[in-house]
């Protein structure tokens, strides 16, 4: 069973019909029992940093996400999940994300010819790991975001990408994966991405 988190905010049907495609069991809950017990856990997320950590404090959720990552189980951050991830967001400064990883959220810069937020297929460079696995360099993944990751720690960094800067669009480290593109609405490339996770 796959707990995909909700948490007030949003994304989660998408997911649940990729799961549902994959014939993958899963279910949409806030309760921290149910995501506490299950096989694996998504954290989604579309939306601004800030309300985002108050709705996960606000829902009692903060000390769950973290209790999974150290479980050991899969967990899959995704788009705004994976912002969570880290310790800080430009978007919302003084905010403190979760910590699981080390590095900060910070702003797509401007660049002519370049709309912001980024919305749209763009290719990604993937690193051998699980979540690529039969990934090839260059397939498009969707994105929509205005801010990207820098990660502290390079050697966790899974997935690149350009635009207007080069962007860490996926990390992997142990039992925890994260992605700033949506793989649930990235065609084949997406549910083959959501496919390794599901088997792990």
């Amino acid at each position: 069973m796959i707990a995909i988190i909700d948490y007030g905010a949003g994304n989660l049907h998408s997911v649940k019909n990729a799961l549902d495609f994959l014939n993958a069991e899963s279910i949409v809950t806030g309760d921290s029992e149910t995501i506490l017990n299950a096989d694996k856990v998504i954290l989604p997320g579309v939306g601004a940093f800030g309300d985002a950590m108050k709705c996960l404090e606000k829902s009692g959720l903060v000390e769950t996400v973290k209790a999974v990552a150290k479980s050991g189980k899969p967990l899959l951050g995704i788009c705004l999940g994976l912002h969570l991830m880290f310790e800080e967001s430009d978007e919302t400064p003084g905010v403190k994300g979760l910590g699981i990883f080390k590095g900060k959220i910070v702003k797509i810069p401007e660049k002519d010819g370049l709309k912001i937020p980024h919305m749209g297929w763009n290719s990604i460079t993937p690193m051998e790991n699980r979540l690529f696995k039969g990934v090839e360099a260059g397939e498009y993944v969707y994105f929509v975001h205005s801010y990207y990751l820098q990660a502290e720690e390079k050697e966790i960094v899974k997935a690149s990408t350009e635009y207007s800067t080069h962007i860490h669009a996926s990390v992997e480290q142990g039992n925890i994966f994260a992605c700033q593109f949506h793989p649930e609405k990235s065609s084949d490339v997406g549910l083959h991405i959501l496919k390794n996770f599901v088997e792990l």
